[in-house]
């Protein structure tokens, strides 16, 4: 045997044994945002399918704040053996690259993409106490209160979608940035922070409750969960078209054939009836693509939300 081949086998037999006694122990699952979140509650339903399809414990390890880059650092930082897995979206790996100055970690280099695994509706809401009913009317109401609108943040797609309106519709708007969404919904309620723009997973017992008023979405489409609700567009506030993704991903180096497991796993959970439609009750539009499709699309997703974040004229934190 040539010495190059005898060398590829050595490398190659220890990595598919392993990859055929993968897993043999816990997984834990870490995600950027607080229990309660769109992206906790999604990333528990698919957990719960993938212990099961793995016949392993999937744990969910929830470390928000700093805008994701906590739970990012953990993920880069730990072994790329298939245990410690990155439950993410939009704000780790397509506006942080925008919106942080130096950020410390690259989401392209530095993680190995497994799979995408669908989009969330996000939808503008508002106090029940706020007097507004239409994004019409909030316009009209800040115009007319100067400098008393806040809006809530704790993801990239709320911190663009509310300095985008306030561009769009020339009014004064106050950021208040939250380390989670629950807790940013939670002063929307009480009228600390007059609107948000959120997810619909979280908001949804609140709307129902009436807590919340929904006056929009924020893609260019009606959601077909909400379809008297108009989108900002319809609304008039034009170009407006602010989208948030969900997928897995693994540090740099995954084994490909660990890769690949995962991938096939997910998809089939992503793909069973009962789940897309628990997930779809929940404002999120389940699919899967393949590892490549879902780097290809970080790529181009980076390079959106820096036009975006450079026509809403924010500077990097």
């Amino acid at each position: 045997m040539r010495f190059a081949a005898f060398l590829a086998l050595c490398v190659t037999l220890p990595t598919a044994a392993f990859a055929q006694s993968y897993p043999s122990r816990v997984i834990t699952v870490v995600t950027p945002f607080a229990a309660g979140s769109g992206t906790d509650v999604i990333t528990r339903i698919i957990g719960k399918q993938l212990t099961s399809a793995l016949a392993q414990s999937v744990i969910v390890d929830n470390k928000p704040g700093a805008n994701g880059i906590i739970a990012a650092n953990a993920v880069i930082h730990a072994a790329p053996d298939g245990y410690t897995l990155f439950a993410t979206g939009n704000t780790t790996h397509s506006a942080n690259p925008s919106l942080v100055k130096e950020l410390s970690y690259d989401p392209v280099k530095d993680f190995t993409p497994i799979v995408r695994t669908g989009n969330f509706t996000f939808v503008l809401v508002v106090g029940k106490d706020l007097p507004v009913h239409s994004v019409a009317e909030l316009v009209a109401y800040a115009r007319s209160h100067p400098g008393k609108l806040t809006y809530a943040s704790a993801n990239s797609p709320g911190i663009v979608s509310g300095a985008i309106l306030a561009k769009r519709a020339n009014i004064d708007l106050t950021h208040v940035p939250y380390k989670s969404s629950p807790q940013a919904l939670t002063d929307v309620m009480a009228g600390r922070v007059s609107m948000s723009f959120i997810d619909f997973a979280t908001a949804s017992p609140h709307l129902k409750s009436g807590a919340l008023r929904a006056l929009a979405v924020t893609s260019t489409e009606r959601s077909a969960l909400l379809p008297d609700l108009p989108t900002m567009q319809e609304a008039g506030i034009t170009p407006f078209n602010v989208t948030s993704w969900s997928g897995y991903f693994g540090p740099a180096h995954l084994p490909d054939a660990i890769v690949a497991r995962l991938n096939g796993e997910i998809a089939k959970i992503i793909g069973m009836p009962d789940i897309k439609t628990q997930l779809a009750g929940l404002g999120f539009d389940a699919f899967s693509t393949s590892p490549a499709q879902l780097e290809a699309f970080v790529k181009s997703e980076i390079q959106n939300w820096h036009e975006m974040a450079k026509d809403a004229e924010i500077e990097p934190q």
